[in-house]
């Protein structure tokens, strides 16, 4: 026992000496996420953190690959949108900040990286076409539940389906 002991230290020992770290899960095994591999690469424990708390990164990208990105969602990710009105608004808002990010200053040997703008008319064309292949599907969809719904035994909900079942019920309890 060293005479000049922290007290960590010797609650570590206290500890040792009771058993407390033994046949601890994974003892005596390499750490998980630390190998050769990891050498290589410096980031390796960002990566692992990214990854294990499945963390959102599109605000650590530079903003042009972030814009581009963006740019390859549209029209699906419009369809929550219910006018034309607030279509274009939100092209429009994704031009003006593609606009913005070419004034940036090039940074380094490399040249920019530019995102391209959209064509409004042409994505509010797609918009609308999205818009009416789903709206048609949603009414195929119904079409389907309803027709299912009146064909299957036990539906209850068409008049004829209930005259039936009301008829061999009375059969069944003998009032014709």
């Amino acid at each position: 026992m060293d005479p000049w002991e922290s007290p960590v230290e010797r609650a570590i020992r206290e500890a040792q000496e009771r058993g407390e770290f033994d046949n601890l899960p994974g003892a005596g095994k390499p750490l998980r996420g630390i190998g050769a591999s990891d050498v290589d690469d410096p980031d390796w424990w960002v990566k692992g953190l990214v990854q294990r708390e499945q963390l959102d990164m599109t605000g650590a990208m530079p903003p042009a690959i972030a814009l581009r990105k963006e740019r390859q969602t549209f029209p699906e990710s419009l369809l929550d949108l219910r006018t034309e009105e607030s279509v274009r608004a939100v092209l429009e808002d994704f031009n003006r900040r593609v606009k913005l990010d070419r004034l940036r200053p090039a940074v380094g040997a490399m040249p920019p990286l530019i995102a391209p703008t959209v064509d409004v008319e042409d994505m509010v064309g797609q918009w609308r076409r999205l818009r009416e292949e789903r709206a048609e599907q949603a009414r195929a969809e119904r079409a389907r539940a309803a027709a299912a719904a009146e064909v299957s035994p036990g539906a209850g909900t068409s008049r004829a389906g209930r005259r039936g079942r009301a008829a061999w019920i009375g059969r069944l309890l003998g009032r014709s």
